[in-house]
């Protein structure tokens, strides 16, 4: 289990978050290039997961599948992903899946239904895609990630992406640790001029693409 704090900036370009990174007095360093990160959201047909979040329930779970690349449409290697979270720490398991098209996610759904045993009746909700770039610590106790360019479609308005509908001009960087480096993080967070938010971007997607 980790902590995974997150600081949702809407008035700062991710160039002056992420000069504020490289002179880190940690000595912060980025850690892998930069990718575009792409994801399908799956919920119930009651968007249980979405509610949960919103509703601020302590123990909850979030099932996307992502896959990278720079153009959203060409799918290889894709994993679904089962996020965890009790209160403010969260864990995740990794499926493999096959690759699939954009204009047809029985094969994915039906997949994705398989590896829960179907223990979970889920669809389709939400595509987004974003830019992330990658920074750690020396000693590899810390990692920040800073994602900007957040884009987002709903399947809800109509089951085959075209383009996205909806794009969100903020930056969203994210500090992860282990539970038992917590002592060590004001060390990381006190040189930064930020302040810490809740920010799920599957919630953020369902509400500005207007479902809710």
């Amino acid at each position: 289990m980790r902590y995974e704090r997150k600081y949702k900036v809407s008035d700062l370009h991710h160039h002056v978050i992420l000069q504020n990174i490289r002179m880190h007095p940690a000595g912060l360093r980025q850690i892998y290039p930069d990718r575009q990160i792409n994801n399908i959201y799956f919920d119930s047909t009651g968007l249980q997961c979405y509610h949960d979040n919103v509703d601020g329930v302590a123990e909850r779970k979030k099932f996307r599948v992502r896959w990278y690349g720079d153009d959203v449409r060409e799918i290889e290697n894709p994993n679904l992903e089962i996020k965890y979270r009790i209160n403010e720490v969260g864990s995740k398991k990794i499926f493999p899946v096959s690759d699939f098209e954009l204009f047809n996610l029985k094969e994915i759904t039906s997949e994705v239904s398989q590896i829960l045993d179907k223990k979970y009746q889920l669809s389709p909700i939400l595509l987004n895609s974003y830019n992330r770039s990658y920074y750690g610590t020396p000693d590899k106790k810390f990692r920040i990630t800073v994602d900007r360019n957040l884009r987002y479609f709903s399947f809800l308005s109509s089951n085959r992406f075209i383009r996205y509908t909806t794009q969100e001009h903020a930056v969203v960087m994210e500090i992860k640790y282990e539970m038992e480096d917590d002592i060590y993080t004001e060390r990381v967070t006190q040189h930064f001029p930020l302040r810490q938010t809740k920010s799920s971007k599957y919630v953020t997607g369902v509400q500005m693409t207007g479902w809710l």
